[in-house]
């Protein structure tokens, strides 16, 4: 007893703290609105005038904001598919640069732009993943075997000779060559830069396979170069062919030197990497370990302008032309990049940046996952898979029943987590078990995400002001558009009479003609076309000769001044004759085209009619709301905020 009327005293010592840190400014329908809304939306309604309203001229505007708000819900628009669908989006879009961990992420950042100031010599040793999942797993407890070798002692070179898949790199002792940072996946290439020279690592799986590298040597970071080439190939040739290569080459050299300007030009007509060859031989700019060795050492080794002697290759012969150098780019400049390759979910560190989130969310939202019930779960995934008959047991009493997770002291039973799982069919194996912990940690993640979601507008002003002016905004429109703009727009016989009642406020200053602009090929088509305009209603006029004369018409409804329309002006008031636009259409002329000085129906300005018969549902809608909803203004709280806007 003592601890529910201690714990009782607590709330309402929170709840006094917190209204005497934002006290209630005004009542509308019963409604509270804090001062701490009222002064966001007044500062910023000040900010964005360019003669603010005085401080009771926006309160008068405020009541009748808050009374339209409070219409709308009366109408049940905050109740809709369509309102609640829309602001859950907003309220999750608007929440995340509030959930993301900066710091975390910050970190994960900066280690991976360090690493971009090295290059690395990097050797692995590669077996290749498959799509058998069996299969897979023979692969990995191969890998884990031959580990076991090296660290006994076992040659790397040798082993890489004998075993590794990579092509690339296994006739050499596995090496790969240097390498730059952000090139291949974050596993391998975290592993290659912090293994110390000579050192082996466990076995590092990536997406494309298993990977035992050995450590090498580092070095600072060269940036890239761009440049040009002409190639001449050897590569598939006898002895022949490439001592004719090497003849062109050493002769296309000679040409290059005597005039280093045609560079381009000679690339062009004769190298024989015809995909480079079309842009003057320019490829595009590149860093370590992109282009085979020899290429890259001369390529770097070069000034910007020099131009190399013939290197050979695997490929063939090269004439290296440097153009310019890059520099690793400042970390402002490459972090969106690195954000956006750490935050995929195709990254690895992607997980690192969910389980520290998780992490955190746990222990602020009081989260946990009950062992017990994962205990036995588990062991049914490690025995059966993910099937059908899973789905079943974890769904119904008893086993659906058992509690999985706890957030905020909410149990979450085991059965709604499945649900996650329902649709997946993979048999008992280590990818079964990989996929049943990667769902249920984004599960957990999920729970918690929505529990710091739900507190942010108690915990961030900026957000809860973001979010209920967002909400308030959307209900004002919709419940605006029930009960004053598309009221007024499709009142067609209303606006008739208001136009009626009003039409000494709606004078023109110049004669206007309506009528029917007509172009059209020429004087034979437009007598037919005047005919057959003769015996048409005017309802279905323009929809008729544009059907019958197909190709042959441009016909429109006008309604314009005198001087806002050539042609017109040239037919009805005698203004100059007009060369069309449309070189097809030379004819011009008018169907009964009549000289107004004054609208004769609503449509004639019914821009300015609707609008007008708008501002008269408006007026009777507020003065409606005024009765409907009472509003209590705390003069106390609002002399405060005139304190504090002075």
């Amino acid at each position: 007893m003592k601890k529910t009327v201690a714990a009782g005293l607590g709330a309402c010592a929170v709840a006094l703290a917190f209204a005497a840190k934002d006290p209630v400014i005004m009542t509308v329908n019963g409604v509270d609105v804090p001062k701490s809304e009222f002064e966001y939306l007044y500062n910023k309604n000040s900010q964005q005038q360019i003669n603010p309203q005085t401080l009771d001229e926006y309160v008068e505007m405020f009541k009748l904001y808050k009374m339209k708000v409070a219409d709308a819900r009366a109408e049940g628009i905050d109740t809709t598919t369509a309102f609640l669908k829309e602001t859950e989006q907003y309220r999750h879009d608007l929440a995340a640069p509030y959930l993301a961990d900066s710091l975390y992420i910050n970190q994960l950042v900066k280690e991976a732009y360090d690493r971009t100031k090295e290059e690395v010599e990097a050797y692995h040793i590669m077996l290749f993943k498959t799509r058998d999942a069996a299969a897979n797993v023979a692969l990995r407890n191969r890998a884990d075997s031959l580990a076991g070798v090296l660290r006994a002692g076992g040659d790397f070179a040798d082993l890489a000779a004998r075993f590794s898949q990579d092509r690339g790199s296994n006739a050499k002792g596995g090496r790969m060559g240097w390498i730059v940072s952000n090139t291949y996946p974050a596993a391998f290439e975290i592993a290659a830069y912090s293994l110390p020279e000579g050192a082996i690592s466990e076995v590092v799986e990536s997406p494309v396979g298993y990977h035992i590298l050995k450590g090498g040597k580092h070095r600072p970071a060269r940036g890239k170069v761009k440049v040009s080439h002409i190639l001449k190939l050897t590569q598939g040739k006898d002895a022949a062919g490439q001592a004719q290569a090497k003849a062109e080459i050493d002769s296309l050299y000679a040409v290059v030197m005597a005039n280093p300007n045609d560079f381009n030009n000679v690339a062009t007509a004769n190298s024989e990497d015809r995909g480079s060859a079309r842009q003057g031989g320019t490829l595009p700019a590149f860093g370590a370990g992109e282009m085979v060795a020899e290429f890259d050492s001369v390529a770097f080794s070069l000034a910007d302008g020099e131009i190399s002697k013939p290197v050979e290759t695997a490929y063939g012969y090269h004439i290296i032309r440097r153009y310019s150098h890059e520099d690793v780019p400042a970390l402002d400049k490459m972090k969106p990049q690195l954000v956006a390759k750490i935050t995929s979910p195709q990254d690895p560190r992607y997980k690192l940046i969910r389980d520290h989130q998780t992490e955190t969310f746990a222990k602020k939202h009081k989260g946990s996952l009950n062992s017990k019930t994962l205990s036995q779960l588990r062991g049914d995934v490690t025995r059966q898979g993910l099937d059908s008959a899973l789905f079943v047991t974890w769904t119904t009493a008893p086993a659906g029943e058992m509690p999985l997770a706890s957030v905020n002291g909410k149990q979450h039973k085991v059965s709604e987590f499945m649900q996650t799982v329902s649709m997946l069919r993979v048999p008992a194996s280590a990818n079964a078990q990989e996929l049943f912990e990667n769902t249920l940690m984004e599960y957990y993640n999920n729970l918690l995400v929505e529990a710091e979601e739900a507190s942010l507008e108690q915990t961030e002003p900026d957000y809860r002001n973001l979010l209920k002016e967002y909400v308030d905004g959307s209900l004002l429109y919709e419940v605006s558009v029930r009960k004053v703009w598309d009221k007024a727009a499709k009142d067609t016989e209303g606006l008739e009479k208001y136009f009626e009642a009003n039409r000494a406020n709606y004078k023109w200053t110049e004669p206007h003609v309506k009528g029917y602009l007509v172009q059209t090929t020429n004087d034979s088509v437009a007598s037919l076309i005047r005919e057959r305009a003769a015996a048409l209603a005017p309802d279905t006029l323009v929809q008729t000769l544009r059907k019958e004369f197909k190709g042959s018409i441009g016909i429109d409804r006008v309604l314009v001044s005198k001087g806002t329309n050539a042609m017109v002006d040239n037919i009805m008031f005698g203004g100059p004759e007009v060369q069309p636009s449309n070189s097809k259409y030379q004819v011009y002329f008018m169907i009964d085209p009549r000289v107004l000085t004054e609208p004769e129906e609503a449509a004639d300005v019914k821009g300015l009619v609707t609008s007008d018969y708008q501002n008269e549902f408006q007026t009777a809608w507020e003065n409606e709301l005024r009765r409907k909803y009472p509003v209590k203004v705390n003069e106390k709280v609002l002399r405060q905020v005139k304190s504090n806007s002075k």
